[in-house]
């Protein structure tokens, strides 16, 4: 029998990098502290405006997302222009990797960082180059050192996923003096509202005068939308043009835009469990350099644990006593910051580890 024909893929898609998102827990039992989640739920005014928006699902949402992005221009001081939504800050990544990059050019990137990257990277058709971390950290020097002609993207993930750590003003306004003009780089800032550190800059300030720098936000993680997704970036105007041109029509959900804006009201609330999440990190911090641990210094809402070759036997251990922990490969687990009594029974498992 002949076989049937089959569609011509790409020769390459079977090595396309896997993004492995965390499991889902088995059941209510176990904490699920392996996906940078925020462990609290949706303000009740974010509800609310969720559920005003329902009884318009059978309608297509607002393409531009138009009252999303004046609400973002004037809570960030920035010219409407400049804002573009998309689906997460993952998505907006994507969009603007294609705009930018495509065959034979290069996109700079530490790692570890966040996984997704290589992912993105390939799908333009331009090719990743990795920088190792230095002390857990991004080597900011060796990243310059690496531009070459083929550079069109690096990608600063401030914090770094997973490493929890941060670069600071003065060693990343000097990387930026130091890349060419034409080379657009691209500060990932999902954890901004976790930092705590005064010397960590906002990268909003760094991108006013700098038309080669732009800059990612998300609401999955302080806002508390994850299963929403919607994030945005915020580019100078020919960058945010592309970026624009690139998006999926009506990506961003008429419930996810209400959300977003009904968070964008909530601020002080949210800033608030923000402060929560803030002061538990600093406890599971400050615990685990107790019991031996080597932690470094997170501006996140996780820590990092690098382990090693131990690393599968430290996570199969902890979802054993019922808590969820997330592995890479022969490396580290991130460990996401829950509710205090999560974070305690982690803590107990960690004390127990030989360290």
């Amino acid at each position: 029998m002949t076989p049937a024909p089959v569609p011509r893929l790409r020769a390459d898609v079977s090595e396309l990098p896997r993004y492995v998102p965390g499991r889902a827990a088995p059941s209510d039992l176990v904490d699920k502290l392996s996906s940078n989640e925020n462990p609290y739920p949706p303000l009740p005014s974010v509800v609310a405006a969720m559920r005003e928006e329902l009884g318009r699902v059978n309608r297509y949402p607002d393409a531009k997302s138009g009252e999303l992005v004046t609400e973002l221009s004037a809570a960030l001081a920035v010219p409407p222009e400049h804002v573009v939504p998309g689906t997460g800050s993952l998505g907006v990544t994507k969009d603007l990797l294609c705009a930018a990059a495509g065959d034979g050019d290069e996109v700079l990137f530490a790692w570890r960082s966040f996984e997704a990257y290589p992912m993105l990277v390939w799908a333009t058709g331009a090719t990743p180059v990795q920088i190792p971390l230095l002390d857990e950290r991004h080597d900011l020097k060796a990243m310059a050192e690496a531009v070459t002609e083929r550079t069109r993207v690096i990608i600063v993930c401030n914090p770094n996923n997973p490493t929890g750590t941060a670069v600071r003003r003065g060693e990343l306004e000097r990387f930026l003096d130091r890349v060419p003009d034409h080379v657009l780089v691209v500060l990932d800032e999902a954890y901004r509202e976790f930092v705590d550190d005064t010397d960590v800059p906002d990268g909003i300030e760094l991108y006013r005068d700098r038309p080669n720098v732009a800059v990612l936000r998300t609401f999955s993680k302080a806002y508390g939308l994850a299963r929403l997704r919607v994030g945005y970036a915020v580019a100078h105007p020919r960058v945010a043009a592309a970026v624009r041109a690139c998006t999926v029509p009506f990506g961003v959900s008429g419930l996810a835009q209400a959300a977003a804006r009904a968070s964008l009201h909530a601020g002080p609330e949210l800033l608030e469990r923000v402060g929560t999440l803030v002061a538990e990190r600093a406890r599971v911090t400050r615990a685990l350099q107790a019991a031996g641990w080597n932690v470094p210094d997170s501006q996140a809402n996780f820590v990092w644990l690098r382990l090693g070759s131990h690393t599968p036997a430290f996570a199969d251990l902890c979802e054993t006593a019922g808590v969820m922990v997330r592995p890479f490969g022969d490396e580290g687990v991130r460990i996401t910051i829950g509710t205090p009594e999560q974070n305690d029974r982690l803590l107990k498992i960690a004390g127990e580890w030989p360290v």
